[in-house]
Order: structure tokens, then C-alpha cells, then sequence
């Protein structure tokens, strides 16, 4: 469970998906998932850029959507390194690797598309961004290089893991933090909170934001809702009778 997933958001090349499962193996990463992959999957080209990996690419899984990837996942790396409209906790490679090991959750690093990166909805579903600190007038690490950077990372978790003190409950996977926030967004709507509409996906982005920093956990989410389901009216009171 400390082994983080590595998730590649619509990769462009199969070689490219091929050296980062090269990449991911040379350290110990072994799982895989990409979301709507150009060229679909399985592709041709991605093996001989694996050079031996095929064991990583064969339980490769595929996804459309990149919620979908991290469902289970409590702990998401947005690894970029442009600066994005988000606010979110920003931590680099090493810094993550110590949130994995610490962490009782899955944790998962996300890449985006060679070209263009992760567009910006992909970063504001992240707990936090993973920057690699380089040369900010040459940023250009390609896919295969980023991975291998927050691989090597990982792989020296036995010198970087701390203990912790106490046991705490597990941060809410993803598909809890995401019917939490479809419940704020069902709740609002009638109160015609999102209007205008012109402004409604940048003000749908901003509350999933503020909702996605704390480190919810499965109890938190589920009282969160139980909220939410009697602000609507959803709920008798407690000590009602028949």
C-alpha cells in the first residue's frame, strides 16, 4: 500500500508510455494506469521502449477519466511545473515520498499529456502539486524524465519514512471526496449560487478547491454529508418518533 499508482493523464506516444513503465520498474513502481491514451491501448510502440517492463504495460489499466484513475486513491499528486490557477499545497518529490510512506492511503502521481501537461480541471482534483525543482528558464522535463524523478524518490522511502505517533484515521479515498462535493454542488444549485452561468464551471472549480485541501477522512465526509443532507431537508431529526 505504499507503493504510490503512477497515472498518466491522455498520453500522446505508446514509446512514451513504454519509458515511463521502464522508469517506474528501475525503481520498484510496478502499477500503471492511464486515462483515455491517444492511440488507445494496448499499443505496439509501447513495448520495445519498456525495454523489459512488459510486466508493468501487461497490468497497465485504462481509464476515461482521471477521477475515475484515483478512486480509490487518498492522497493525489498533481506533479506540474507551471504555475496554475489553483491554490494547493505545493511539495517536491522528496516531500512527497515522505507523505507516502507516512500516509495510511493510497497515493497516486499524476502526469499529464507530453505536450501541453495537466490541463487545470486535472490539477484541481489533486490534494497537492508535486513540482520538480529545475531550471525555471529551461522547465522541461519529458515524460519518461519526471517519472523517474519521483521514482527515485520513492525508492530511498526506507530512509525517508517516519513513524507515526499515533494511529489516525485514513484520509477519504477519492470517490468519498467526490460524492461530497456532487452533494455541496446538488445542495447550492437551487439557492442559485453558481449564477451566472458564464461564471459557473470557475466558481464549481474554486469550491472544489477549498474542499479538496483538508485531509478529509472516511468519518469527516460521511458527517460532512449527513450535514448536507439535512440542510436540504433530506433527514428527520435524530429523535423523532413515528
Amino acid at each position: 500500500m505504499k507503493q504510490p499508482v503512477i497515472v498518466l493523464v491522455r498520453p500522446q506516444l505508446g514509446e512514451n508510455i513504454g519509458k515511463a513503465a521502464r522508469a517506474m520498474l528501475n525503481f520498484g513502481l510496478t502499477e500503471m494506469r492511464l486515462v483515455s491514451p491517444r492511440d488507445g491501448w494496448p499499443n505496439p510502440s509501447a513495448g520495445p521502449a519498456a525495454a523489459g517492463a512488459d510486466d508493468v504495460l501487461e497490468k497497465a489499466e485504462v481509464f476515461e477519466t482521471l477521477a475515475e484513475a484515483v478512486h480509490d486513491c487518498a492522497n493525489v499528486y498533481a506533479t506540474t511545473v507551471r504555475k496554475r490557477g489553483v491554490t494547493k499545497p505545493v511539495v517536491t518529490p522528496e516531500e512527497a515520498a515522505r507523505e507516502v510512506y507516512a500516509a495510511t492511503g493510497r497515493s497516486a502521481y499524476v502526469f499529464g499529456p507530453e505536450r501541453s501537461g495537466l490541463e487545470t480541471d486535472d490539477v484541481a482534483l489533486a490534494r497537492a502539486i508535486l513540482t520538480v525543482p529545475i531550471n525555471p528558464e529551461f522547465a522541461s522535463l519529458n515524460l519518461a524524465q519526471a517519472v523517474i524523478l519521483c521514482a527515485y524518490e520513492w525508492s530511498k522511502g526506507a530512509a525517508l519514512a517516519q513513524p507515526t505517533v499515533e494511529e489516525l484515521l485514513p484520509p477519504a479515498p477519492q470517490d468519498e471526496l467526490e460524492g461530497m462535493i456532487q452533494q455541496f454542488e446538488k445542495v447550492l444549485e437551487p439557492t442559485k449560487y453558481f449564477y451566472p452561468e458564464s461564471r459557473s464551471a470557475a466558481t464549481r472549480r474554486t469550491l472544489r478547491n477549498m474542499l479538496t485541501k483538508p485531509g478529509w477522512n472516511s468519518l469527516e465526509v460521511r458527517t460532512m454529508r449527513g450535514v448536507l443532507s439535512a440542510l436540504g431537508g433530506n433527514r428527520r431529526p435524530r429523535n423523532s418518533e413515528e
